[in-house]
């Protein structure tokens, strides 16, 4: 089986210097290979999940925004096969969960409701998608698809927000726990032939830190953003034999794969 795990905005800022409370975090930089994804492209979410699952950036694609000209973006205004398109038709098992290139996110071969529409904005929120997500990870694992991705988002709400506080830390342990449900609980990473990806689209730091600013610092709402989008991203991998520079790497490492 091939997981691939997105987790939005997950940063080795916050990731590597509280590994003695992210237990299952160090134990997976202990048995896998990691590493720093560093985006040539802007840091923003729609063209970067776009272009890990459809294999092209941005110019290719042109899929920049979630809202058009007043009108909300969805699947069948992009005009690209996915990776699960092309597995699809090639007679492979692949599901897609909660993945955020389109709001709602997007789901293949998976009935799933996003919590917020996909966009959780308050604690009770972002709890209910760790929780949803996770469960539906643990189910989906266990009727042994040859392909599943899933991505949670709720980190980037909260960084945008929190960054700086000691609140961000602790929602990196509650994604921990759920990596550990996920991947340890489970047995997954027992199973000596399963492969494994863990990416974020993009990093995180404090406003204004990263080379492109990709949000108003002052939101419509008149809420101060504390933390933005940074170029550069994690990635942690078992048993894939090809090489991840860039995010549209996924999509040839599932291509190759399966061929």
């Amino acid at each position: 089986m091939f997981l691939v795990l997105g987790i939005d905005a997950a940063t080795w800022k916050v990731i590597k210097p509280n590994l003695e409370v992210l237990p299952n975090f160090r134990k997976l930089l202990d048995t896998c290979e990691s590493g720093t994804i560093h985006l040539k492209e802007k840091p923003y979410s729609p063209p970067l999940w776009c272009g890990m699952f459809c294999g092209k950036g941005s110019e290719e694609h042109k899929h920049r925004e979630y809202v058009v000209d007043g009108e909300v973006q969805t699947r069948e205004d992009i005009s690209v096969e996915f990776i699960w398109d092309v597995l699809d038709k090639r007679g492979y098992d692949i599901r897609a969960l909660n993945v955020p290139f389109v709001v709602s996110p997007y789901n293949f071969n998976v009935e799933f409701e996003g919590i917020g529409f996909g966009l959780p904005t308050d604690e009770k929120e972002w709890n209910e998608e760790l929780e949803k997500i996770t469960e539906k990870i643990v189910e989906l694992l266990k009727e042994g698809p040859d392909v599943l991705i899933a991505v949670f988002t709720s980190l980037d709400r909260i960084q945008h927000f929190h960054w700086g506080e000691p609140v961000v830390v602790e929602w990196y342990k509650k994604m921990d726990k759920r990596l550990g449900e996920i991947l340890f609980e489970t047995g997954f990473m027992d199973k000596e032939g399963n492969k494994l990806i863990i990416i974020s689209d993009h990093g995180f730091c404090s406003f204004g830190e990263a080379k492109v600013q990709t949000l108003p610092k002052i939101t419509k709402s008149g809420i101060e953003m504390k933390g933005d989008h940074h170029e550069d991203a994690i990635l942690i991998t078992k048993n894939v034999g090809y090489r991840i520079k860039r995010p549209q790497d996924v999509f040839n490492a599932l291509e190759k794969e399966f061929r």
